[in-house]
């Protein structure tokens, strides 16, 4: 079998203007200006693309798609500093768009720091840092 490369994330959205200020509030650098673009995507630390198609441009080659609903369908993760970081971080999150609030902070039986928030289509994503330093 021939070895592949994971190497590229999508992220199907409804408002690709929310999604992307979403992302934004948790420090990716998005470009500004792409609110109406027909696919947006960043390069990550280690050679990952992260990308955004609105469903007008899934539409336009799979006109059947329809959008999953429900929790579960994609999680993603950011590591924070340190514990207080995550507190800032979903503070920052939560206050620039209230609906994100999902699982407030709080301190994880496996040691970290841990909340989550939810980007404006639904998807949730983890911020976590360790309680103490190794």
């Amino acid at each position: 079998m021939t070895t592949l490369s994971f190497n590229f994330i999508g992220i199907v959205t409804r408002d690709l203007g929310a999604s992307l200020t979403f992302y934004r509030s948790l420090g990716l650098d998005i470009p500004e200006g792409q609110d109406d673009a027909p696919h947006v995507e960043i390069q990550l630390a280690g050679g990952v693309t992260l990308a955004w198609d609105p469903l007008s441009t899934i539409h336009g080659f799979n006109p059947d798609f329809d959008f999953p609903e429900g929790p579960g369908r994609v999680s993603f993760a950011c590591e924070a500093a340190s514990p207080a970081a995550v507190d800032e971080a979903y503070a920052a999150v939560t206050a620039a768009r209230e609906a994100s609030a999902h699982t407030a902070p709080w301190d994880a039986p496996w040691g970290q720091r841990y909340a989550t928030v939810q980007d404006p289509d639904g998807n949730t994503v983890d911020l976590y840092a360790p309680l103490t330093v190794a």
